[in-house]
């Protein structure tokens, strides 16, 4: 009865009510799209960590000082082949190995071009990164022995240069005017947690990029090592084992710094999601200003509706409300207005959520946690700015209530 005493009340003057609430429907849509994104964008993050697998470690060249002058993380080439290779021979737990060069150049097939990343690796990468080749084959060790002319085609690369329906295995493309047979195309991965396509890239033989299509200007000098750990080994004393014998064999002094930086992809998931939480953080701490303010407007509309009911108030009373009838009466016409707003709010921050997800890419996750703590925190909202209006309507004097002008 008291609900329905709201609606009614609330309805006589429709737009003062969708005012009122406009500040919740923006705080809870903003709560719901940030959420949504956040989630989505986190699902993403993880889920390409977990391709290339927590046990993943990632050796990089670090900043280095020559000649007095540093250099910052990867500007100077400190890794080799044989610093990969003696990782693999020597260090307990290993169980593959990769390493990788890479450029970005024009990859064209007839009449039709694409400039993508082109990547030199060793036949392991597609165990090591778990990617799979979906038509065709990887190369192999013997391709790599022979800087064998052939490539394998990310998803990207290959719509962009082959027609739909186009015998693309067994093709010849070209780099830097250096023929190269496809031999396959990889599953695709989509994009990565900082928005790059994983499948716009080239994958050659190490020593066919190095010797024939990228160059170097030294050789057996490689950009990256990627080493995946055995079920039995511990990271923490591999990554350890890893920088020992790195920095023996590149003669680096107690007092010298790494030249090179090794990561886990446990250390990586640990900062991407510290990055996530900090970003969901500041937008829901922007997002609840929004719900500060309509719950301001809710109390000052209650306020103006005291004053503009006063005299109803008073004959109420009269006719024997008790205190607490008048006090119900109004905090239901808060939540009234929180709830109702709470509830658009949550349609409109589905509708945003999908919107950003169409335009601009954005995984989205709708998370039905995030949408029911959405619609209590909104009536939570309107109990807290309604119970002052509430309180001060049952404490007027009938009295004075009923001689009120």
């Amino acid at each position: 009865m008291t609900g329905q005493l709201a609606i009614r009340v609330l309805a006589r003057n429709p737009l003062r009510t969708g005012l009122t609430m406009l500040g919740i429907v923006i705080g809870i849509g903003a709560v719901v799209t940030m959420v949504s994104v956040g989630e989505g964008a986190s699902a993403l993050i993880q889920s390409e960590i977990s391709s290339l697998g927590l046990n993943a470690v990632i050796i990089v060249p670090g900043a280095t000082t020559v000649g007095g002058v540093r250099s910052g993380l990867g500007g100077v080439s400190t890794l080799t082949v044989d610093d990969a290779r003696e990782i693999q021979k020597r260090v307990r737990g290993v169980s593959l190995m990769t390493y990788a060069t890479r450029g970005v150049l024009q990859v064209v097939r007839e009449n039709k071009n694409w400039n993508t990343v082109v990547t030199g690796v060793t036949a392991s990468l597609p165990d090591i990164r778990d990617w799979p080749v979906e038509a065709g084959t990887f190369f192999s060790q013997s391709d790599e022995d022979v800087a064998a002319k052939v490539a394998v085609l990310g998803r990207t690369v290959a719509q962009n240069l082959f027609e739909r329906g186009e015998e693309i295995v067994g093709a010849q493309i070209r780099i830097k005017n250096v023929p190269l047979r496809v031999l396959g195309v990889l599953k695709p991965k989509g994009q990565s947690f900082t928005g790059q396509d994983q499948d716009d890239i080239v994958f050659l033989p190490f020593s066919t990029a190095e010797r024939k299509v990228l160059g170097t200007k030294l050789l057996g000098t490689v950009g990256a090592i990627f080493v995946k750990a055995g079920p039995e080994a511990r990271m923490s004393e591999m990554v350890q084992d890893v920088r020992e014998l790195l920095r023996a064999r590149h003669r680096l002094h107690q007092t010298e710094e790494d030249d090179f930086t090794v990561r886990t992809m446990e250390d990586v998931a640990k900062m991407s999601a510290g990055t996530s939480r900090t970003m969901m953080l500041l937008l829901l701490g922007i997002a609840s200003i929004a719900l500060l303010v309509g719950g301001i407007g809710i109390m000052n509309i209650l306020l103006v509706s005291v004053t503009e009911r006063t005299r109803e108030i008073g004959i109420r009373m009269a006719l024997g409300a008790k205190r607490q009838d008048i006090l119900l009466q109004f905090l239901m016409e808060a939540v009234v207005l929180s709830s109702v707003g709470g509830l658009l709010g949550v349609l409109v921050g589905i509708g945003g959520a999908r919107v950003l997800s169409g335009l601009a890419g954005w995984p989205v996750t709708i998370s039905l946690d995030a949408i029911v703590v959405a619609v209590l925190f909104s009536v939570a909202v309107g109990i807290f700015f309604g119970l002052y209006p509430a309180n001060r309507a049952s404490r007027l004097n009938p009295i004075e209530a009923l001689h009120y002008e």
